[in-house]
């Protein structure tokens, strides 16, 4: 979750192992093709064909997909989270307090 959107944070990263998307994948899969999937009649096709969008999901909602697709700044090696959180908060210290709305650090 990035807390209803990624306008607000200074800094948006991600590992590249994270998956970002609305919801947990499968039951994104379920609820947006519901309809398509309502008229396989057979328990086992329609569970295959629930498997098989979920991994093309899956796909689509890895790290570096999602940065190309929304506003993530950057996938980070995760050795490097410390020293780039101590670099932001550091840049951080030059910026003006009071300048509306912005959260330098979310919270959620």
């Amino acid at each position: 979750m990035v807390a209803g959107g990624l306008h607000e944070p200074l800094l948006t990263v991600a590992w590249p192992g994270a998956h970002l998307g609305p919801m947990g994948l499968e039951g994104a899969v379920r609820l947006a093709l519901r309809k398509e999937l309502g008229e396989i009649e057979g328990e086992d096709e329609r569970e295959a064909r629930v498997r098989e969008l979920t991994a093309a999901a899956r796909e689509n909602a890895q790290a570096l997909n999602a940065a190309q697709l929304f506003e993530i700044d950057d996938v980070i090696d995760p050795a490097e989270t410390r020293g780039l959180i101590a670099a932001t908060f550091a840049a951080a210290g030059s910026m003006p307090l009071g300048t509306g709305s912005r959260r330098f650090v979310d919270t959620w």
